[in-house]
């Protein structure tokens, strides 16, 4: 029987009613977390199924957290707006905090469309369970949690706030670009701001007690979202030297960063209800780096971590496709066009779900039987993240991995369409020519 064939017994079909996930809800049963991928940031059925996915588990599971790959001020705002605590007027209007590159991550349909269905279901939620949030768990936003942090210092305690702005004046000189920070303290050029915003943590952290006696639960409330805006600074100053000591360094601290964020937010609305989390990220993040060839290079994620600390109680999911389009730009900070994503290569695990002929199926790999075996042998997987480049796609977009060890699903769709953003330019509603042009044959 061949590889396929035996792929196609243990694959579950998808047909796109609402029983779809009943088994995947089985297999989450009890976990406390779950992360939900995406092989590329910008495929429309990864961001619709993964929103999909997280309705049932917030509305029947009692998730009530959601920690995206993403900033945290930005997502804070949308935080605000789902819990009907700001003055935006709709997602639209709560997402424009995003407006750096890739704008199109999280300014597009779908999540525009889930953000208004978890406003109103916050709105009409049990008043005896908690509400659902959505935060940021990422540390680009340096500048931006600086901000943060002063605007909560000078409201609480002018002069804690006047002592934050000395330590973080630190940075004046590099403007908006933590890059070019980041480069001259590795060379040597400027003293690091490391001693800077570890002072300024520890001081937050220290004056809690204090700032905790204002205003009950909104003060415990705004006290967690600056301190972890002054976590975020912190760790954002190390990411930015680390970029230039190498990609391992960089990308662990990162990861690092998520995971910790995760954790933070668990412990902050610990209590009588145990929240759960669910992480909405890339493949690369939330697939256990161990089962891949990131281990191999020294690197870690957020999927390794989570299981190391969780165990069981975190269930990972990813995805895949064959083919199809995706909103991808060809280099970092340009323009978002929609591009054709290529055939998947041979001894590819896209290949073989290719092959098994279904157009959309699940696959349970947490499964104890003889067939989960064939998918055990190492074979190729596709990332495409913010930028697609097809002409080296083998390098760029390729790596080795042990799919049952690096999650504990899988959902393959295998042809996919371009996630739609909601600034959509003449490029991309132009889209790639296909290759047949101009035959069209």
């Amino acid at each position: 029987m061949s590889d396929a064939n035996i792929v196609r017994q243990m694959a579950q079909p998808l047909s796109g009613d609402s029983a779809d996930y009943d088994s995947l809800m089985n297999l989450v049963g009890e976990a406390r977390l779950v992360l939900l991928g995406e092989a590329s940031h910008g495929t429309h059925e990864f961001y619709f199924e993964r929103a999909q996915i997280t309705k049932r588990l917030i509305a029947e599971k009692g998730f009530t957290v959601i920690a995206i790959e993403a900033d945290w001020p930005d997502a804070n705002r949308v935080h605000r707006y789902v819990r009907g605590a700001s003055n935006d007027a709709n997602a639209d209007e709560a997402l424009s905090g995003f407006c750096r590159f890739p704008t199109w991550m999280w300014r597009n349909t779908v999540v525009v469309e889930f953000v208004e269905w978890l406003r109103r279901f916050n709105k009409d939620v049990d008043p005896k369970k908690a509400p659902a949030g959505f935060y940021g768990m990422d540390l680009y936003s340096l500048h931006a949690s600086i901000d943060a942090v002063l605007s909560y210092l000078q409201k609480v305690d002018p002069e804690a706030a006047r002592r934050a702005r000395g330590r973080y004046a630190c940075f004046e000189h590099f403007s908006q670009e933590p890059q070019e920070y980041g480069y001259a303290a590795t060379a040597g050029i400027i003293e690091s701001c490391e001693d800077e915003v570890v002072d300024q943590l520890l001081e937050i952290q220290r004056k809690a007690a204090e700032f905790l006696s204002r205003d009950g639960q909104r003060a415990a409330d705004e006290l967690f979202f600056a301190e972890q805006n002054a976590r975020l600074v912190k760790n954002a100053e190390s990411y930015y030297r680390s970029m230039f000591r190498g990609r391992t360094s960089s990308w662990n601290l990162r990861d690092r960063h998520m995971v910790e964020t995760i954790e933070a937010l668990v412990a902050h609305l610990d209590g009588s209800r145990q929240p759960k989390a669910i992480v909405w990220a890339h493949n690369s993040h939330l697939g256990d780096a161990r089962a891949t060839e990131m281990s191999e290079r020294g690197e870690l994620n957020v999927g390794q971590l989570i299981r190391e600390r969780f165990g069981n109680e975190a269930v990972l999911i990813g995805f895949t496709t064959y083919h199809g389009s995706v909103t991808a730009a060809s280099d970092w900070g340009e323009i978002a066009e929609r591009k054709r994503v290529r055939p998947a290569l041979p001894e590819s695990y896209e290949e073989l779900f290719h092959e098994v002929g279904l157009p959309r199926f699940l696959i349970d790999l947490r499964e104890k039987n003889h067939t989960i075996d064939i998918l055990h042998k190492a074979r190729l997987e596709r990332a495409i993240g913010v930028i697609y480049r097809p002409e080296t796609e083998r390098l760029s977009h390729y790596f080795h991995a042990r799919l049952p060890e690096q999650f504990d699903a899988i959902i393959h769709i295998d042809e996919t369409r371009a996630l739609q953003p909601l600034e959509r330019t003449s490029v991309w509603e132009k889209g790639e020519l296909p290759e047949t042009y101009p035959f069209a044959v």
